[in-house]
């Protein structure tokens, strides 16, 4: 019997769960549900008679895909899928497969609910400001980055936008200033939102020399990766510009000395939450489950990033 592993150091809600295994009981597959597992090791045991994984922000290693010796695909719950180790899944013939937009819109309302938060002063009791008549910049316009701009506009704010990978007149249909170059973006944005994947191009791309074109007053919204920000760059135009403010679902490496010197300029989220409510919980990991089994049966692999 086809057994597929669905290992997850941070678990899916329980209505995801139900969901899952009776979208794959009824292909007839046995599942196995590996939580909050306290080692690397545990979970390289765990994939030994794994046919396919399930996985969110787990650490799908080069280790971990040699120890699964029948593994055929693995499909990352979520958009992102710097977590597995693709050139191994490859070298072993491993599918690996993302499953993009079942988080969006959580990521999405995740983005506007911080940037009112920080316009508020969070909630701290003292006059703060509001988003109408902003301009918002979002730098990279896929399918968060358009959802996004959707909530903003429905708070008054004006929407400018960079993404060298989607067409001028696909983003000026919807209402959206086009910017021609990152530092434009950054230039001219009162908030600014990031949606780009980390990959050797992105990685610490969010530098000092890109953050000083941004006003002081400005806020820098970061629901992508942390890897994206280069955090020495980041600590010095908090140091220069003195109403310059970071709020992010992913802590830098530099978290404590951030709060420590810009309290109130800096929010962190305890964990990673673009993807934590119910309906993203669901739609992803259904979507996950339907992928295996359209590729084991049928050989469907819309979704292959590998």
């Amino acid at each position: 019997m086809t057994k597929v592993l669905i290992a997850t150091v941070k678990p899916f809600a329980k209505a995801a769960v139900d969901q899952i295994k009776t979208t794959l009981d009824k292909a007839g597959y046995e599942t196995e549900f590996f939580e909050k597992y306290a080692a690397q090791d545990d979970l390289i045991e765990a994939v030994a008679d794994a046919d396919a994984m399930i996985v969110r922000s787990d650490k799908i290693t080069a280790e971990v895909i040699g120890a699964a010796k029948k593994l055929k695909i693995v499909v990352r719950a979520g958009a992102g899928f710097d977590n597995v180790n693709l050139e191994a899944a490859s070298a072993n013939d491993v599918v690996v497969m993302n499953t993009p937009g079942q988080n969006s819109n959580a990521v999405a309302e995740l983005a506007l609910g911080m940037m009112v938060f920080q316009a508020r002063n969070h909630f701290n009791g003292t006059s703060g400001s509001e988003l109408k008549g902003k301009k918002l910049g979002i730098q990279a316009y896929g399918n968060v980055g358009r959802l996004v701009a959707n909530i903003a506009k429905g708070f008054g704010m004006e929407i400018y936008a960079y993404d060298p990978f989607v067409a001028r007149e696909t983003m000026e249909a919807e209402i959206v200033n086009v910017c021609e170059t990152v530092d434009e973006l950054y230039s001219v944005s009162d908030y600014l939102s990031l949606h780009i994947p980390a990959n050797d191009k992105t990685r610490k791309s969010i530098n000092y020399d890109l953050l000083s074109k941004m006003k002081d007053g400005s806020v820098l919204v970061n629901t992508a990766r942390k890897e994206v920000i280069d955090e020495d760059g980041l600590m010095k135009i908090m140091e220069e510009k003195t109403n310059f403010k970071y709020v992010s679902d992913i802590a830098p490496d530099n978290r404590l000395a951030l709060e420590e010197k810009f309290d109130g300029r800096v929010f962190f989220t305890p964990k990673k939450m673009g993807a934590q409510t119910a309906e993203a919980n669901i739609n992803a990991g259904i979507a996950a489950a339907k992928q295996i089994i359209a590729y084991l049966e049928k050989g469907v692999a819309t979704f292959k990033v590998n």
